[in-house]
């Protein structure tokens, strides 16, 4: 029979997150971070200590080799409290990315990068989006050209997460330059994944945007003015980069749905409080077929998306481990995830705003925080919707069906 249930070590984790976020992270602090638009480093080093921070890397490598169940439900857990999904967006930047990163890099960047990132001393992040677009990697205009042992790289990156942690502590940004001129019929191929250090000379963080919602990490832009990477910060093989930025990608998109499972969650649970006290025509609301009927659509719902995530979380651990699944079969429940989560935590957070009433519309109310942070995952981070789609039915109705070829 299929076994649905948690390892005792990953029940003692989560135990071991949500008592360690109730003490740390309570919704007044929530809106601390909200308000000031930074986490406090007390938070991040206390994060450090759990062995969050890159969790998913080897343990040789520093980590704490964290499965991708466990890893979802660290996201999870950490949404459930941050339902503005700042902390979780650090995290699973580092948690995802950080994996990928250090299943390609060199021994160098392990130093000066991955090791302190996982002690909280540095930040690891993603850098592929450029201001003409952020799907379409394969059309992205950032080029990096070989000199002697050294790459000189030229370009600019927008709507990067996290450029204000990246400076403060240092470390840098996995990214894609083009390392050879585009193919008509093939235009991903030539794409060459690099390590770039923030403080590297020619990189400019240009810009700092002031987004809508998860306020507690930044995001900005950065420019690259013939910044000189030494062949060290090469990632995998030239011309591959492509590739291996889809792969971030996936697992990025694995954890937002963790993430969106939790913020959904405690969104349900708030709403569920207050149906249950205030009262109308002199019963609960709680009462109301109306509201029951939305409350019931919502956890069930929710729960089927729960046991997709953690399904593929699974597979995903079975790919790389047992090698199971291909990428390819684990990318289609993937996309699944990110198409659905994001919006159903949307839809979760509007339904318990609307039953709120007027005090759903202050910012008395924490759920502004959930509305404006999960928009983020909707609006398009770590890809749109559509592209999630278009995977899917790539993966049902093979290749030949592809729109745009």
């Amino acid at each position: 029979m299929v076994n649905f249930s948690f390892t005792e070590e990953q029940e003692l984790f989560r135990k071991a997150v949500r008592e360690w976020c109730a003490k740390n992270l309570p919704m007044e602090k929530i809106r601390e971070i909200d308000n000031k638009q930074w986490v406090p480093d007390n938070i991040v080093k206390g994060m450090a200590d759990l062995g969050l921070w890159l969790m998913t890397i080897p343990e040789e490598h520093g980590g704490a080799g964290a499965d991708w169940v466990t890893a979802c439900i660290a996201a999870e857990e950490l949404a459930y409290a941050d339902i503005t999904v700042a902390i979780p967006v650090h995290f699973l930047v580092e948690s995802s990315w950080g994996f990928v990163m250090d299943r390609y890099c060199t021994e160098r960047v392990r130093d000066e990068a991955i090791r302190p990132a996982v002690k909280g001393e540095a930040f690891v992040g993603i850098a592929t989006t450029e201001s003409g677009g952020g799907s379409d990697v394969a059309a992205f205009k950032s080029t990096a050209k070989k000199a002697g042992n050294e790459w000189i790289v030229n370009g600019e990156k927008m709507y990067i997460s996290g450029t204000e942690e990246a400076l403060k502590l240092g470390g840098g940004y996995w990214i894609t330059a083009r390392t050879s001129p585009a193919q008509p019929e093939a235009p991903h191929k030539g794409m060459t994944s690099f390590y770039l250090p923030i403080k590297a000379p020619g990189v400019e963080v240009t810009k700092r945007f002031d987004d809508m919602g998860r306020m507690g990490i930044s995001t900005g832009g950065f420019s690259m003015k013939n910044v000189k990477l030494p062949n060290d910060y090469l990632m995998g093989e030239e011309g591959k980069g492509f590739y291996m930025t889809m792969e971030g990608f996936d697992l990025a998109r694995l954890l937002i749905g963790a993430t969106s499972i939790g913020c959904a969650q405690r969104s349900l649970e708030i709403g569920m409080e207050y149906i249950k006290e205030r009262k109308a025509f002199g019963r609960p609301i709680g009462k109301f077929e109306g509201i029951q009927f939305e409350l019931a659509d919502d956890w069930a719902k929710l729960e089927a998306f729960r046991s997709l995530v953690y399904r593929t979380a699974w597979m995903t651990e079975e790919r790389y481990k047992r090698k199971r699944f291909t990428p390819l079969e684990v990318v289609k429940y993937i996309s699944a995830v990110k198409l659905l989560g994001p919006h159903l935590a949307l839809d979760i957070i509007r339904d318990a705003m609307l039953w709120l009433g007027a005090w759903g519309y202050t910012k008395e109310c924490p759920l502004e925080m959930a509305l404006r942070g999960i928009m983020s995952y909707c609006i398009g981070a770590e890809g749109a919707k559509n592209i999630q789609r278009l995977v899917i039915a790539r993966e049902l109705l093979g290749k030949d069906f592809i729109p745009y070829k």
